[in-house]
């Protein structure tokens, strides 16, 4: 695809992002930043939510996987739909009777300063490595696809690469840098519109093309074992009663307990409208993740039926390039970079709130508010480099292999925050402040250290989705062993 084009495409697309940053950050301050001054639409952000969730890499991702585990993922899906009612009946209430700005500040009021800033560190080193893998995945698909026209052949870092990086993150950085969660809310609601548009012209384009009709699709996916929906051997990793219980506790760590999920939510003004946004969110998303599934399936019929031998992320990004018509390669590039940006300015936003409000304690100090924005500012500044470096980074390395550790060492951390927050939920016991940083560093590794026993061990289970469960639970008990007497 022409280069010029693609950047057509993306100046006009940032400057309606802009349009929107500049309607919502008028008289903005730190509150707007951190928590849209409370008055957020919830169903503004229950459907922005989608966008946040739904990844660069989910938009590539979830759609391969169906040739090697058909609707496997689903499993996954309906433990996220439970996991979203704990979060809106459990958390959520603990959020808004607190009035928190940062939700790690509850760990403060429940144990103490050092749990706080545990709590926070954690949150703060999860979020970078997995934002900054997925923007490097996507970043590198668009490179590529439009300076290199080869989604198969991995290239050295190139100052198309490097340009690429620097633009959308400098995009991010000025719809986001004054109106932070306020503009967010509305620029996330405009790029799910588009991302979820991208999905359904695929979905339909293909479904002319091949003259099918829903009911018929399915029956051939039934032929082809692409309906497989539950897992039932026991030791697989994906075993359905792990993939719906892992589900269920990615999101309570992954939405529940992180900065970025929870800050929008906590810029509603009311908790039953915040609670209805988790609802409409949690049905939606169970809707669009089926559908994304269903894409896939019909992206291997329409491979196999033009001979084309393309699998797992190359699959989607070759036929809508190379394999379609060019608009659906301009639906393509519409849908991906809407799927990028909302998983990016929504971690920036968040990082910064998290390093100022929990790190540099920027609601505890006695700086006026044009101290505290200045600081702001510089945060975000330095967490938008950040990005630039670590992407740069990832590149160097030009190893897939090496971002899949990265994000699974980024759901290791997420444990730690669980254990924490399960103690201080579930019981009322107080523990030895000082002693938390040491139980949360301890549980990763020991979780680490018991999956590999157990995969070599001669029943060789093989830990999946609920390391999560598995580290939180090794956490909470690190916790009792240091509660005070």
């Amino acid at each position: 695809m022409n280069p010029v084009f693609v950047g057509v495409i993306l100046s006009v697309y940032f400057l309606a992002l802009l349009g929107v940053s500049y309607y919502t950050s008028r008289n903005a301050n730190n509150q707007t930043f951190f928590i849209g001054n409370k008055n957020s639409n919830w169903l503004l952000v229950a459907f922005g939510m989608i966008g946040t969730s739904l990844s660069g890499v989910t938009f590539v991702s979830v759609p391969g996987t169906v040739g090697t585990g058909g609707f496997t993922y689903f499993q996954v899906v309906l433990g996220y739909f439970l996991g979203y009612f704990v979060v809106a009946f459990v958390l959520l209430p603990l959020y808004y009777k607190l009035k928190l700005t940062s939700i790690y500040t509850y760990l403060n009021e429940r144990f103490g300063f050092n749990s706080y800033q545990t709590g926070a560190i954690f949150f703060i080193i999860s979020r970078t490595l997995g934002a900054t893998a997925r923007l490097y995945l996507v970043i590198n698909i668009l490179d590529l696809l439009i300076f290199h026209n080869d989604i198969t052949k991995a290239t050295d870092i190139s100052w198309s690469f490097v340009a690429i990086s620097v633009a959308i993150l400098l995009m991010i950085l000025a719809y986001t840098f004054k109106g932070g969660v306020k503009t967010i809310v509305w620029t996330d609601t405009l790029q799910t519109v588009f991302m979820l548009g991208a999905l359904l012209i695929t979905v339909g384009y293909i479904l002319t093309k091949m003259n099918l009709g829903i009911g018929e699709t399915w029956t051939q996916f039934q032929g082809l074992g692409y309906d497989n929906m539950f897992v039932l051997d026991i030791n697989s990793k994906d075993f359905f009663l792990k993939s719906i219980l892992g589900g269920m506790f990615i999101t309570i760590s992954m939405t529940g307990l992180d900065q970025e999920m929870m800050q929008k939510n906590i810029s509603i003004e009311k908790l039953g409208n915040s609670q209805k946004n988790m609802f409409t969110f949690s049905v939606v998303m169970v809707i669009v993740n089926f559908i994304f599934l269903f894409m896939g399936g019909l992206l291997y019929m329409y491979a196999a039926q033009i001979g084309v031998d393309a699998k797992g992320d190359d699959l989607y990004p070759i036929l809508a390039f190379q394999k379609m018509s060019p608009i659906i390669g301009v639906v393509f590039i519409i849908g991906l970079i809407s799927a990028l940006f909302p998983s990016a300015d929504g971690a920036i936003t968040a990082l910064t709130s998290s390093f100022c409000i929990d790190i540099l304690g920027i609601n505890r100090n006695q700086k006026s508010e044009v101290e505290n924005s200045k600081t702001r500012k510089i945060v975000h500044l330095t967490f938008t480099l950040i990005f630039l470096i670590l992407v740069i980074i990832f590149k160097v390395i030009n190893d897939k292999s090496i971002i899949g550790l990265i994000l699974k060492i980024a759901g290791y951390t997420y444990g730690p925050l669980l254990g924490l927050f399960a103690f201080g939920i579930l019981t009322k016991h107080q523990i030895k402040d000082k002693l938390t940083l040491w139980v949360c560093l301890a549980a990763p590794i020991i979780t680490y250290a018991l999956s590999t026993y157990l995969e070599k061990a001669e029943y060789a289970y093989q830990i999946g989705i609920e390391v999560l469960i598995i580290n939180g639970i090794i956490t909470f008990l690190g916790l009792w062993l240091i509660r005070k007497k």
